[in-house]
């Protein structure tokens, strides 16, 4: 497995060592020694949630506040998604800043996002699986959402279409008066 630290270090871009043959493939989507020997992180996965989305759905920019902050270990098992990552700690020299990858089934490519970003993503096939590990437990209490499409951070979705958006994800905020981290 490899370890890419992207344009904004603290969201990391994993890639698996796939071995395969005329049968099929084999690879290793998480190990827990090997994600912290990579990353330096040591860190407790208590969720694993997994989505099917159509084409054009776009879900985000998610995060939960502290005490029920959430990192999230991201992968795509079919379909190809456009995966954005947005620094939300008004303390950080990143703060507004977004970084963006596409994973896909075919890539095998895993995004660690970090307590203090919003995450979404884009569905670019006509259906997408997304799967994703968590740091702490769902708690609607600590939700919160940023708008997809925020003046401020300006996420360069590679849209060909106007977005499919949840009734929440429609009442997304701006960066500027969202509930962020310190």
């Amino acid at each position: 497995m490899q370890a890419i630290r992207l344009s904004i270090p603290d969201v990391i871009l994993l890639t698996p060592n796939v071995f395969g043959d005329e049968r099929g493939f084999f690879f290793e989507s998480f190990n827990q020694q090997r994600f912290e020997a990579l990353t330096g992180l040591k860190r407790e996965f208590v969720q694993d949630n997994h989505s099917k989305s159509q084409k054009g759905v776009l879900r985000g920019l998610h995060y939960q506040l502290p005490p029920k902050a959430q990192g999230k270990l991201v992968r795509v098992v079919q379909g190809e998604v456009f995966d954005v990552a947005v620094d939300i700690r008004k303390n950080s020299p990143t703060f507004g800043k977004w970084v963006g990858q596409i994973l896909s089934a075919e890539n095998n490519q895993q995004m660690w996002i970090p307590e203090g970003f919003a995450h979404g993503f884009l569905t670019l096939s006509d259906t997408a699986e997304f799967l994703y590990k968590t740091t702490d437990y769902y708690d609607p209490g600590f939700e919160r959402c940023i708008a997809w499409n925020d003046a401020m951070i300006e996420v360069q979705w590679p849209l060909t279409d106007t977005p499919v958006l949840s009734g929440k994800d429609q009442q997304g905020s701006a960066i500027k008066i969202a509930e962020v981290f310190d």
